[in-house]
């Protein structure tokens, strides 16, 4: 598999992986989603914000275009409904992009500036989908974590658990 097709893969990945975080916080009470459980942005609701509000970020940086909040912890989104239909509109941006990648564009570079620092940065855009999927990765586990707690049971998030799906029933994020 070449570099461009991993990642491709993995933008596919991460948009199953995040219908099936929403799907079982869905079955959440209103006080179990809202809850302070102690995680770094504190509740379900509080992760899930944080997730949109960073892909925004760097969905910004890599192709520097929509909206991009100015803070980590950005609440874009009250209800769950509002958020879920953003987090969609946002893996369906996700997947158009990197599926429209190629060798050399993965091969490039990319420049931005932090949200909290007006330095610029220049970034090889390898390294920086690495970091982009990986940093999804980490707080969908602390979801998980979340959910486990609140109800005893998540969903499945596995990278193979997802591609043995995916190849038997060609799956698509």
């Amino acid at each position: 598999m070449s570099l461009t097709a991993h990642y491709q893969m993995f933008g596919h990945y991460n948009a199953w992986a995040n219908r099936r975080l929403y799907d079982a916080a869905a079955l959440l009470s209103p006080e179990q989603y809202q809850a302070d459980r102690g995680a770094f942005f504190k509740s379900v609701h509080g992760t899930l914000n944080h997730l949109l509000a960073t892909d925004r970020i760097w969905m910004r940086r890599f192709t520097g275009e929509g909206e991009a909040p100015d803070r980590l912890d950005a609440v874009l989104f009250e209800t769950l409904s509002e958020l879920r239909a953003a987090r969609e509109a946002e893996d369906g941006r996700i997947i158009s992009y990197v599926d429209g990648l190629d060798d050399d564009r993965v091969a490039g570079t990319i420049k931005y500036r932090r949200v909290s620092s007006p330095e610029q940065f220049e970034q090889q855009l390898a390294p920086a989908l690495a970091h982009w999927f990986n940093h999804q990765t980490h707080h969908r586990g602390q979801l998980h974590a979340l959910l486990t707690g609140l109800t005893g049971e998540a969903p499945e998030l596995d990278l193979l658990f997802y591609q043995r799906l995916a190849a038997k029933s060609a799956i698509q994020g």
